[in-house]
């Protein structure tokens, strides 16, 4: 076997790991090895695959401006790859920065075997323990500040790796938020009834999905309101409680890849017994009810009551809610 073949260990390495990162992504997506492959795979090979490509001698670079360049390259080249992908029919999701990374690593490290190959005195990794000896000679020569520049840009490596394995290993937690939304009776956010008779009845689906990170009990009121803004002021003519109902959900993950899949929905059937323009006001609350919206007799008008906040906070974006234009004839 060619001896640099056999010394070429670090570029058979690389591709070694970035398969056994994809089988372990693939067969076993909960298990924590993939973090120990993943990091060195987005932080160190692409940058080290490029750089053996590109400096395939030995007297090009020394170990120390090798290490470092692997580092900077490769948390410039990952970001620029997914950012392609952004503008591809792949998008941004795992398995595509894992296909095409993949190729990049393997694709520069038979480049540069072959590199390497074909010079007279290529760059050859040796064992760990004479690399550790090459480094302490060459940091033990420098003097001064080339010295203090050295211990800093390890420092600086070594932290943004601990950093970024931190954030890895402990993500942080995301964004909270309720979806909550009202469609018409085809499943649509079209043909929404509006125009109705008296007693007629009409349906819509209320939908909520949950993404507080908790479990969250949901109660939802249903309000037939007659008001009218006028220089950012709400006048409340007439606030009729119509009906309530409640939900638990748990939480449930975004997903942003494939058709969207509600979590929870349901068909609301009203009728309105009484002519006149309104608005129907869905207002959502979470885990509990205000004091003041509880014990409440259905129709009855509650304009000029402790309940006039509901509207005003509706109105301010202060709460959830949802409302509907109705004409009732």
């Amino acid at each position: 076997m060619n001896p640099k073949y056999k010394s070429s260990w670090d570029l058979v390495a690389m591709i070694v790991l970035s398969g056994l990162l994809i089988l372990s992504i693939l067969l076993v997506p909960d298990f924590g090895l993939r973090i120990v492959f993943g990091l060195p795979f987005l932080l160190f090979f692409p940058g080290y695959a490029l750089i053996a490509f590109l400096f395939p001698e030995k007297k090009s670079l020394d170990v120390i401006e090798r290490v470092a360049l692997s580092f900077g390259l490769s948390i410039a080249i990952t970001p620029l790859i997914g950012f392609g992908l952004n503008y591809t029919p792949f998008g941004i999701r795992l398995e595509p920065i894992l296909f095409f990374v993949t190729l990049f690593i393997v694709g520069l490290s038979l480049a540069a075997y072959w590199r390497r190959w074909i010079v007279k005195e290529p760059y050859l990794p040796f064992d760990a323990k004479i690399i550790f000896n090459s480094l302490l000679s060459q940091y033990r020569k420098e003097k001064g500040v080339d010295k203090w520049l050295t211990i800093i840009l390890v420092v600086a490596i070594l932290s943004s790796v601990v950093a970024l394995a931190y954030v890895v290993v402990v993500p942080r937690e995301g964004e909270k938020f309720t979806e909550f939304y009202v469609l018409g009776p085809g499943g649509k956010a079209t043909d929404y009834p509006h125009n109705l008779t008296v007693s007629q009845n009409a349906s819509v689906i209320v939908g909520i999905a949950n993404h507080e990170q908790r479990q969250v009990h949901y109660f939802v009121q249903v309000w037939l309101v007659n008001a009218s803004f006028i220089d950012n002021q709400t006048t409340v003519h007439q606030m009729y409680y119509f009906d309530s109902f409640d939900v638990t959900l748990n939480n449930s993950a975004v997903n942003l890849e494939g058709p969207y899949t509600a979590q929870w929905q349901q068909n609301y059937t009203f009728s309105v017994s009484i002519k006149g323009e309104y608005k129907l006001w869905f207002f959502l609350f979470m885990d509990n009810v205000p004091s003041y919206a509880q014990g409440l007799s259905r129709m009855a008008d509650y304009a000029g009551s402790a309940t006039d906040v509901l509207l005003e906070e509706a109105v301010q974006n202060e709460m959830l809610s949802l409302n509907l234009n109705l004409r009732i004839i």
